[in-house]
């Protein structure tokens, strides 16, 4: 698709300030805007960073480097010359990574208008206004033309869609041959939902409830090729209680992600989504 006709198109789907549109949304989706809007809009001090950090998930992300590391070498590998959609895309920082790393045009789509201003203004910021695009939506009906997206990532936000129509969006949207990276929690150690459900307050009613698992990918596979399914971080969690054994734990885990079973008590995988040639 010619550049210029997909931004004209990008303009025309924008619902930043479309009051009509917020008033159709579902009772899931608002309550989903309202508290990324909330999360976004916080301009918290330093001492209330540092309380935030203590409190909630972000204490355990300290200590998944390696799953970073891999997801921020998928985008720089995958993007260069490619339209890139950071689908759910937050403070538009992996939308600007795919930017600087040579996207065509790197978009982000979220359904939070707070996080799409943010991202608008760290891209302006990071000097890559220029292919960049940020646009406020519903990723499970985008309304971006057929066959318009080369490469896709999914960080963090297929468990807060309703996957029945968030995985037939994707194949719309992707070009054939296009693929989707997710990186998503894992929904087997009980530990880890033990400790979900002691925490309503960090997340959305829904996203609480429909954290992947492998059936999920089972679905995935009516529309696209699965491949490459990667499991991370099982003890390394751990470190953020014996702070002088994250090497080893981390370690561990490259040995423990690898053998059968055990490797579902991981924390997070990753996975892409492959669309096939039209036939």
């Amino acid at each position: 698709m010619e550049m210029q006709i997909l931004k004209d198109r990008l303009s025309e789907i924008d619902r930043s300030n479309d009051n009509r549109w917020l008033e159709t949304l579902t009772p899931r989706k608002e309550e989903e805007r309202e508290f990324h809007d909330s999360r976004g809009d916080r301009q918290e001090t330093e001492d209330e960073k540092i309380q935030e950090q203590g409190n909630s998930n972000k204490k355990f992300y300290n200590y998944t480097q390696d799953s970073r590391d891999y997801l921020e070498s998928w985008i720089d590998t995958e993007s260069k010359g490619k339209v890139f959609l950071d689908y759910a895309c937050g403070d538009g920082a992996s939308t600007i990574q795919a930017a600087k790393a040579g996207a065509s045009l790197a978009i982000g789509l979220d359904i939070s208008g707070v996080s799409v201003e943010t991202a608008k203004e760290r891209a302006k910021e990071a000097g890559v206004e220029g292919n960049t695009y940020f646009i406020q939506g519903d990723c499970e009906n985008t309304l971006l033309p057929d066959k318009s997206i080369d490469v896709m990532l999914c960080c963090g936000m297929l468990h807060h869609l309703d996957l029945s129509y968030a995985f037939p969006e994707m194949r719309r949207i992707l070009s054939p041959g296009g693929k989707a990276l997710g990186y998503e929690a894992l929904n087997y150690n009980p530990l880890i939902r033990l400790y979900r459900q002691r925490t309503p307050e960090l997340r959305t009613s829904w996203e609480k409830d429909h954290i992947l698992d492998l059936k999920d990918l089972k679905f995935a596979s009516r529309f696209f090729n699965v491949e490459n399914v990667k499991y991370w971080h099982l003890t390394s969690i751990l470190s953020n209680y014996i702070k002088p054994l994250s090497s080893f734990f981390q370690g561990f885990d490259k040995i423990l992600t690898q053998v059968p079973l055990v490797q579902l008590m991981s924390w997070i995988f990753t996975f892409e989504l492959v669309r096939g040639e039209d036939r």
